[in-house]
């Protein structure tokens, strides 16, 4: 026996092209009036009205086009006089690969194409394996298909069934009488969710910022919807997705709403017109515009234990702003990621840093952390620490903050960690213990200066 290397060039089903030409001439899409309703955590809610043609009694009905990604345990299907009995999901769709899967056992035929003189060799062959390789029994001898490219086509005699061009579900139902029944079919899938993208132009001489609202549709469920109506819900509904850290500081929560049509405890955003989501696929729509926004850039530092920093640490560039009606962006904001850009000296507008958010309320106060800035620096020092007892200790700290800017600025500088009954014993600067654990001081630092601030902490165990 001898083997050979041949070309794996385009399947044909059925001897000739014609029946694969009579499948591509199909309905491009079965789908009737579809709407879809897409969750933040990656399912969507998937209702397609079609009209049905039944007998009297059991009929089998078959619905193409559905996603790819079905939950099938979701599904239903309600119209007038119509009852569920059965339903499966064909999910194994046609790929010259799984034709060639199906085909293990059985003979197809190989046509050679004679590179020199265009004429074509027909003979008969039986597929072996499938498994890294095609492996066929060619009469007396053994050859593998593979692509090297030599003009060669592999013909195949049907379609072996349950194997679809595209995702099928099937249901068998009981109608009560025939005739045309609209009905709808609804279904929960995962891959096709929506983010949130925000873009912020931040002009720090006015203290405003432009800001506009994208929401990004991303579709991999195979299949696409044609003509939707869609509605986006802002929220975590419970049944998907993971934690995902937000690193964006919501200041304080907001208390104002406005007339934004809500579903429970998520708010809904309708997209205007219908649209087509198609499968692999990213679509942005807008739905936030606001201009000139009051905004304002400020720095700030977290030494997270009363400890010392062998070199100074950059501050955290922070950008302040709100979402109230009066003096903010007047909206509730999506979770997402919120990317800003400054102009520069030529009024080139320039990417400065980027941050998520959570899910925002309307009316609340928001520190969104851009970057380290070059310039503004702390270093905390320990000065002394001094043990009075068996729980109790006595630290001496000292942070130097610096400011290389032409300007001065203010540092929002914070001492976290102080777990158990922390005292501040005494203090250089004014400070404010927002919590049980947190101190925070307002360091203002002239232009090309330095400020030092200086705190005791008397600790108790």
């Amino acid at each position: 026996m001898r083997v050979l290397a041949l070309a794996c060039l385009p399947l044909l089903v059925g001897g000739t092209a014609s029946s694969l030409l009579a499948q591509d001439t199909a309905p491009a899409n079965a789908q009737g009036d579809v709407a879809v309703t897409i969750y933040n955590n990656g399912q969507s809610l998937v209702q397609d009205d079609r009209q049905l043609n039944v007998a009297a009694g059991r009929n089998r009905i078959e619905f193409p086009d559905v996603s790819a990604r079905i939950r099938p345990e979701t599904v239903t299907l309600s119209g007038p006089g119509i009852g569920i009995v059965e339903q499966n999901f064909d999910f194994d769709l046609l790929t010259p690969d799984k034709l060639m899967d199906k085909a293990v056992g059985q003979s197809i035929t190989l046509v050679r194409t004679n590179p020199a003189t265009g004429a074509e060799r027909s003979e008969r062959a039986k597929v072996l394996a499938a498994n890294g390789g095609i492996v066929l029994q060619i009469g007396e001898r053994i050859e593998v298909l593979r692509d090297d490219g030599l003009p060669v086509r592999a013909v195949f005699d049907r379609l072996p069934p349950n194997l679809r061009a595209r995702p099928t579900l099937s249901v068998t139902v009981d109608a009560a009488n025939a005739g045309v029944v609209p009905a709808r079919l609804s279904y929960l899938t995962p891959n096709l969710g929506w983010t949130a993208d925000y873009v912020a132009l931040f002009d720090a001489a006015k203290g405003a910022m432009d800001i506009q609202g994208w929401v990004t549709l991303t579709n991999s469920t195979g299949t696409t919807f044609n003509n939707a109506r869609t509605l986006l819900v802002a929220g975590n509904p419970g049944g998907g997705g993971g934690f995902r850290q937000m690193t964006g500081a919501m200041d304080s929560a907001g208390t104002e709403s406005n007339d934004r049509e809500r579903l429970g405890d998520y708010y809904l955003y309708p997209l205007s017109q219908r649209t087509t989501i198609a499968n692999a696929q990213q679509k942005q729509v807008s739905f936030l515009d606001v201009k000139g926004a009051p905004a304002r850039s400020t720095y700030e530092y977290v030494n997270r234990w009363l400890g010392s920093n062998n070199e100074p640490v950059s501050t955290a560039s922070v950008l302040r702003f709100s979402t109230s009606r009066q003096g903010g962006l007047g909206d509730q904001l999506p979770a997402g990621t919120i990317r800003v850009y400054m102009r520069d000296a030529r009024g080139d507008p320039q990417f400065i840093g980027e941050n998520r958010i959570d899910h925002t309320p309307m009316g609340s106060a928001m520190s969104l952390r851009t970057g380290d800035a070059f310039d503004v620096k702390v270093q905390s020092t320990v000065v002394s620490r001094t043990r009075k007892g068996d729980s109790r200790w006595v630290t001496k700290m000292k942070y130097s903050v610096s400011n290389a800017r032409p300007a001065p600025v203010t540092v929002l500088l914070a001492q976290d960690g102080l777990y158990g009954d922390v005292r501040i014993a005494d203090e250089s600067l004014k400070g404010e213990r927002v919590s049980a654990d947190r101190v925070e001081w307002s360091v203002p630092v002239p232009a090309n200066g330095k400020v030092d601030v200086t705190a005791t902490f008397d600790t108790r165990y």
